[in-house]
């Protein structure tokens, strides 16, 4: 090992040494329930929803991904800026509601509202199985990137498979013991040294390599012209169709994300979820900073063979050890936050709605829980059976957690894909989710039978065209076509078996005022 690996591989592991501690000790003096280690009690102000949001946002395919796409194809990378600030629109607008109508009955997960709202297991569990099976291509994005990180900021000395399990090992340390809380602290790390590292490599790559990023925009514009104007280089049926549809239905999806809601349920209050969705979009600014780094990549390194590796084969051949180091800790982090925050929304789908037996088709469920004193034949009162009910759960919990970034793991290791490819079939899949988590909402006649039977097309019309080749579809990204089958399915089986009656037995539609 050189004396540059030797250093940087000491950085790493002091790094990783240090967010295993911050994140452990994040939750020390606070009971351990289920409500803190999922959604910290819902009690994070501004700034820690901020800096958890902001770390969901802002992963490892931040800095290997979007400068890959760029490197390879040119604009219709910048879906992602697009679709963000979209995203964060709709949130502003329904996050608040989705907040309210869980804090008022006591739910952690997606799989628990649409449970609640149509008093049906069946749809909770359905909403629980799809949201943890197109959660885990995400996961797996973080630890494909986490090991090529580390194996590039090393110099090659780590290997990546060792890396992405590294990446697991820290991650499921601190998420099983501190949960939610445990990813928030560990997020403020993590941004301080990404704003730091992206700031210096704005101003350092275009200064080192071209004199100015004028120079670099000039010789884009003039030899990479290709790369500028869709569908861009190489890039057959990502053009405008594709783009316009991918920024609709990921900007729809942010709202019901499983991470996002998980996050969002954390929150003090509405406020400060309206207050986050007007700052965060200031911060994907800095997802231009790897969209340049690409750009400049295709003049420096012509040759790349992986185009994920564009930000760091860039970054190693310029600077110094030390500051690759930081670089990478920063990048690793990235990796590691949203891979936590990831396994933890699969814990909330499953653990209480598809293992722990239910959580609220009957509209007493929260007496039904143990919030009650009354005591039983046995002298054990109700809160004692909510007590041990809730650990029960919690347990299950974080088993599924573990499977979930075991799965992942095995994903990156044996069947490593495009970072973006599993980006985008991740939220292709959980799209799907739109109507019996958001629509049903606000449309009371909206049956069980009706969900569960578009959520059931829509997944399979979005499987069918993923593995025929066929998404896009005509230029069309093949999600949003997709959720277009399963609304047209939720509608019509909704009036065919009479949506008027059966609302009756429906959850209160939701209102939009603070509890």
């Amino acid at each position: 090992m050189t004396g540059k690996a030797a250093l940087a591989t000491t950085v790493f592991g002091i790094a990783m040494v240090v967010t295993v501690v911050l994140g452990v000790l994040s939750s020390r003096g606070r009971r351990r329930t289920l409500a803190e280690w999922s959604v910290s009690g819902r009690s994070l102000g501004v700034v820690f929803v901020w800096l958890l949001m902001a770390g969901e946002s802002y992963t490892s395919f931040s800095f290997l991904g979007t400068a890959g796409w760029t490197y390879q194809f040119g604009v219709p990378i910048l879906y992602l800026v697009a679709y963000l600030g979209a995203g964060y629109a709709i949130s502003y607008l329904v996050g608040p509601a989705i907040w309210t109508y869980a804090a008022r009955h006591e739910l952690i997960s997606i799989a628990d509202m649409a449970e609640h709202r149509f008093r049906s297991r069946a749809v909770g569990v359905s909403v629980a199985v799809v949201g943890a099976v197109f959660l885990v291509p995400y996961i797996q994005v973080q630890i494909q990137g986490m090991g090529a990180v580390v194996s590039a900021m090393t110099y090659g000395s780590v290997d990546l498979k060792v890396s992405a399990v590294v990446s697991f090992v820290v991650a499921e340390i601190f998420i099983l013991v501190s949960g939610l809380r445990g990813t928030a602290w560990v997020s403020v790390l993590k941004d301080v040294l990404v704003i730091f590292s992206v700031v210096f490599l704005a101003v350092y790559v275009p200064v080192h390599f071209f004199g100015g990023i004028g120079a670099l925009t000039d010789r884009l514009v003039s030899q990479k012209s290709e790369w500028l104007t869709f569908p861009g280089h190489t890039s057959a049926g990502h053009g405008a169709a594709w783009f316009i549809s991918t920024v609709l239905l990921n900007g729809v999806t942010i709202a019901v994300f499983p991470t996002t809601v998980t996050g969002n349920f954390s929150a003090r209050n509405p406020n400060t979820l309206r207050r986050n969705a007007i700052l965060l979009p200031w911060y994907q600014l800095l997802l231009f900073i790897p969209m340049m780094i690409g750009a400049a990549a295709l003049f420096v390194l012509p040759q790349l063979g992986n185009p994920d590796l564009a930000l760091f084969a860039l970054v190693t051949k310029a600077l110094p050890a030390p500051v690759v180091a930081v670089i990478g800790v920063a990048g690793a982090l990235s990796a590691i936050v949203p891979m936590s925050l990831f396994m933890l929304a699969i814990g909330n789908l499953c653990g209480r709605t598809l293992l722990g037996g239910g959580n609220g088709a009957d509209p007493r469920s929260a007496r039904a829980r143990g919030l009650g004193r009354a005591s039983d034949d046995g002298g054990q009162t109700s809160d004692d059976r909510g007590r041990a009910s809730d650990d029960r759960v919690k347990r299950l919990s974080q088993l599924v957690c573990l499977l979930a970034g075991v799965i992942a793991l095995a994903g990156a290791l044996w069947k490593p894909e495009t970072l973006v490819q599993l980006s985008v079939l991740s939220y292709e899949g959980i799209a799907q989710l739109l109507p019996p988590v958001l629509l049903a909402l606000f449309w009371r006649r909206m049956t069980a039978s009706a969900a569960i039977a578009g959520l059931a097309v829509g997944t399979g019309v979005m499987i069918g065209l993923y593995t025929s080749g066929n998404d896009p579809f005509h230029g069309v990204n093949g999600g949003i076509i997709a959720l277009a089958a399963n609304l047209l399915v939720v509608a019509a089986v909704t009036y065919a078996t009479g949506g008027r009656r059966t609302a009756r037995n429906a959850s209160p539609a939701v209102e939009l005022k603070q509890p």
